[in-house]
C-alpha cells in the first residue's frame, strides 16, 4: 500500500499528500487546473486544525498571511452598525469570524510549497475512469497514460469527479440548503478596518470582507429554488445576482457594478454532502467531496486539514486499508455531523424570512455572547472546533496489501 493517487490540489489534497509522504507513502496529486488555484474566499483555521498546521510546520506562514479580519458587523441601509461580534468574543475559534483567517489561495500556495518536494503533482489533467481490482485501482486520465495505484482518494471538492465515478451521481448525496452564493473581489480599495460588514434584507445578505492590501471580497447570499442553468455560464449567473439585489441599498449598487468585470467571480448552490460511507474498496473521499458542510459552517478548511491528518495516520498504522478507512470515519463522524448541523443556523441567519427576524438576530448577536452559557446558543464553535483529539501516529512498516 505504497502508491496513493489524490484527486484535487486545493487544501485537503495537498494536506493529505504531506502526511502520506511523512509516513512513507508515495503520493501523486492530479489537478484539473493548470497550476495551484489563486484567489478565493477567506477560510478559517479553528481549534484542532491549527494543531495540524503547527505539526506540519506551516502555522507561522498561515499567521503571516492572515487577512487581518477582526470581527463581523451587521449594518443597515445607511451603513450604521446594528450588531457586532469581535473575533475573540467567544474564544479564538468561537466567533463567527475566526481569530485566524486566510485567503484560500494563500493557504493553497503554502500547502503546495510544503509538498513540492516528494509529492508528484500532475496539473492540467483529471481522472476519466476508475477500475478496482484485488490489488489496486486502474486509473484512466483525460490526458495522461493510464496508471495503477494501490489507493485513490477523492479530495476534489463539492462536485467531486471521484465521488461520481465510485459512488454515484451528486444528487444522491447533496442536501440542498435553498440558496445561492456569489463571491468576488471588489475593484476599489476598501477601508473596513478589519471588519466584515453584512447588510441583510428578508431572504438575502450582501457583504464585504477585508483582505490584505486594503482590498475586499464581496459576498452575495440569497434564497432561491434551484434554477436550471449551465454551471459554466457566468454571464447568466452574474445577471441572476444583479437582478436579485437590484433594489437593495447600502454599498450594493456599487458592488453590483464590480460584479460585471470581476475576474475571480465564484457562484454555486449552497448544499451539504451527506454520505453513509466515505470509502468503497480502495477508493475513499476527503474534505468537501465526502462531507461538505457549505460555506455557512465556517469549518470546511478545518475539517479538511484534520481529516487529512487522521486519514494518513490511520493508513500508516492500520493492518490494511479497509481498517484504516473505517477508523478514519469513526474519528471524524461526530465532528462532521456537528459542523453540518451548525451550518443550518448560518443559513437562517443570512436569509431571514422577515424584518422581525432580522431585529431578533441582531439583538441576539449583541447580547447573547456576553451571557453565561451564551456560547452554547451559538453552537459553541470553540468546543466544536476541538471535537477531534489528534493521535500521535507511529507508522507500521509499509507492506503491500
Amino acid at each position: 500500500m505504497n502508491t496513493v493517487l489524490i484527486s484535487g490540489a486545493s487544501i485537503a489534497g495537498p494536506a493529505l499528500a504531506y502526511w502520506l509522504r511523512h509516513h512513507g507513502f508515495a503520493p501523486t496529486v492530479v489537478e484539473r487546473a493548470p497550476a495551484p488555484r489563486p484567489g478565493g474566499q477567506a477560510v478559517d483555521l479553528r481549534g484542532t486544525a491549527r494543531e495540524v498546521a503547527e505539526r506540519m510546520g506551516v502555522l507561522d506562514q498561515v499567521r503571516a498571511a492572515h487577512t487581518g479580519a477582526r470581527g463581523m458587523a451587521f449594518v443597515n441601509a445607511e451603513g450604521r452598525r446594528t450588531a457586532t461580534m469581535a473575533s475573540d468574543t467567544m474564544g479564538d475559534s468561537g466567533g463567527v469570524i475566526a481569530e485566524l483567517e486566510i485567503l484560500r489561495g494563500d493557504l493553497v500556495r503554502i500547502l503546495h510549497d510544503a509538498t513540492a518536494t516528494g509529492v508528484d503533482y500532475v496539473f492540467d489533467d483529471s481522472i476519466a475512469s476508475l477500475t478496482q481490482t484485488e490489488t489496486g485501482v486502474r486509473v484512466a486520465f483525460e490526458r495522461g497514460e493510464p496508471r495503477t495505484f494501490d489507493l485513490v482518494i477523492g479530495a476534489d471538492g463539492l462536485h467531486s469527479k471521484v465521488r461520481s465515478l465510485a459512488f454515484g451521481p451528486e444528487s444522491r448525496f447533496a442536501k440542498d440548503l435553498g440558496a445561492y452564493i456569489a463571491i468576488f473581489g471588489t475593484a476599489q480599495r476598501e477601508d473596513l478596518d478589519g471588519w466584515q460588514l453584512l447588510h441583510t434584507v428578508p431572504g438575502r445578505t450582501a457583504g464585504l470582507y477585508p483582505t490584505p492590501g486594503g482590498r475586499a471580497k464581496a459576498m452575495f447570499v440569497f434564497a432561491s429554488p434551484p434554477l436550471e442553468h449551465d454551471r459554466r455560464d457566468t454571464a447568466w449567473q452574474r445577471d441572476l445576482v444583479a437582478g436579485t439585489f437590484a433594489d437593495d441599498a447600502w454599498e450594493v449598487p456599487r458592488l453590483l457594478g464590480d460584479l460585471r468585470e470581476a475576474p475571480d467571480f465564484y457562484f454555486d448552490r449552497l448544499c451539504q454532502i451527506r454520505m453513509d460511507r466515505w470509502s468503497d474498496g480502495r477508493i475513499a473521499l476527503l474534505g468537501d467531496a465526502a462531507f461538505c458542510a457549505s460555506p455557512m459552517a465556517g469549518n470546511g478548511t478545518s475539517m479538511a486539514l484534520v481529516g487529512a491528518y487522521v486519514l494518513a495516520g490511520e493508513l500508516a498504522t492500520a493492518p490494511d486499508h479497509v481498517t484504516a478507512f473505517r477508523r478514519y470515519e469513526e474519528v471524524m463522524r461526530e465532528y462532521v455531523a456537528r459542523c453540518q448541523k451548525f451550518a443550518l443556523g448560518g443559513v437562517d441567519s443570512l436569509m431571514p424570512k422577515s424584518r422581525t427576524f432580522i431585529r431578533l438576530r441582531d439583538f441576539t448577536v449583541r447580547v447573547v455572547p456576553h451571557l453565561p452559557g451564551g456560547a452554547r446558543l451559538f453552537g459553541d464553535l470553540q468546543k466544536l472546533a476541538n471535537t477531534v483529539s489528534l493521535k500521535d501516529y507511529l507508522p507500521r512498516s509499509l507492506t503491500s496489501t
